[in-house]
């Protein structure tokens, strides 16, 4: 989780040396009129970029796939409920800003160099029957769950670098699941789900050298929709899905850039990007009764962002693919 966000605030910040996809302009807020405004134009358009090119990796990272990891069907109404844990993970494209200088005489297209590594937020999820649906003799349909997701940042001081929660570490999200059709020796289970996720807001202040960033306000909503269907064989159960993602990120970024002795200072651009994309993904659970061992993996795409500079080979909205395991509590 630490690393994760210290990757997200180090890329959101490149002036330590608005929807925009590969061949973009430049940022209305990045001018360059004045001395000062050309002396930090080219960090304010790398700030914009990078936080274009890694915002997409976030949002996937916190979203993944099935909102009820390894299920497809409803709880069967109150009285029954699940609780889960699970670890998204993906692997991340992340531009290696210390091999980038800022100019400080105006904004330069710069081709950042890539360094893969593994990215993930853990996520705890709660599932709670309400409706037990319909029976129509062989076939149930309309089974009603409620859904409760729950996600976690601490707070961080290491050296230079700081995280803050002003409005707390914890974020809920909620959403429902309304099942289509039960699980029966015949058919299979199937239903569609809404949830909305958010991270907690960060305030992260960062002093490299004798640069200085303040992040203020990053957030990161997100919205999915899921269908979802289910079938068990013994102790296994496959689940397959597809579903649509939306999400917003923003934050308000103040730079100041140390240009060989003479400082550069932009205080209050934002940054912000909302994106739509698809997502695929297949569960396979094994059963020990009052538990479940789930592993998932899946992938996301579309979506158009285009970015001034560029990043090795790889564009901001191209595809990801992602993968969690969890553990699955159902009484």
């Amino acid at each position: 989780m630490r690393r994760l966000v210290k990757v997200v605030t180090v890329v959101a910040f490149v002036g330590a040396r608005v929807a925009l996809g590969q061949g973009g302009t430049i940022d209305t807020q990045c001018r360059a009129g004045s001395a000062s405004e050309r002396g930090t134009q080219d960090a304010c358009q790398k700030t914009v970029d990078l936080f274009q090119f890694m915002a997409p990796q976030l949002g996937a990272s916190l979203i993944g796939g099935n909102s009820v990891l390894g299920e497809g069907g409803s709880l069967g109404g109150f009285g029954h409920f699940s609780f889960g844990l699970r670890a998204n993970a993906m692997r991340g494209r992340i531009p290696k800003v210390d091999a980038v200088t800022s100019a400080t005489t105006g904004a330069v297209s710069t081709n950042f160099p890539l360094d893969e590594k593994l990215l993930g937020l853990p996520a705890l999820d709660a599932a709670v029957g309400i409706l037990p649906g319909v029976d129509l003799g062989d076939f149930t349909i309309l089974g009603v769950d409620a859904l409760v997701n729950i996600a976690f940042i601490p707070e961080v001081t290491s050296g230079d670098f700081s995280i803050r929660l002003p409005d707390g570490s914890v974020r809920l999200g909620f959403g429902a699941r309304v099942s289509l059709l039960e699980e029966s020796e015949l058919t299979p289970a199937v239903s569609v789900s809404f949830l909305q996720r958010d991270l907690p807001t960060v305030d992260i202040r960062a002093t490299p050298g004798n640069d200085e960033l303040t992040i203020s306000r990053m957030s990161l909503t997100s919205d999915a929709w899921r269908a979802v269907a289910s079938k068990s064989i013994g102790p296994l159960t496959l689940a397959v899905g597809a579903g649509k993602d939306s999400y917003d990120a923003s934050a308000t970024v103040d730079v100041k850039v140390n240009g060989g002795g003479q400082f550069f200072q932009l205080s209050g651009f934002n940054v912000a990007q909302s994106l739509d994309r698809s997502t695929i993904f297949a569960d396979l659970s094994l059963d020990f009764s009052l538990m479940k061992l789930v592993a998932e993996v899946g992938q996301v795409s579309g979506g158009t962002l285009a970015t001034y500079n560029t990043f090795g080979d790889k564009r901001a909205d191209d595809a990801l693919q992602f993968a969690s395991l969890g553990l699955r509590f159902r009484w």
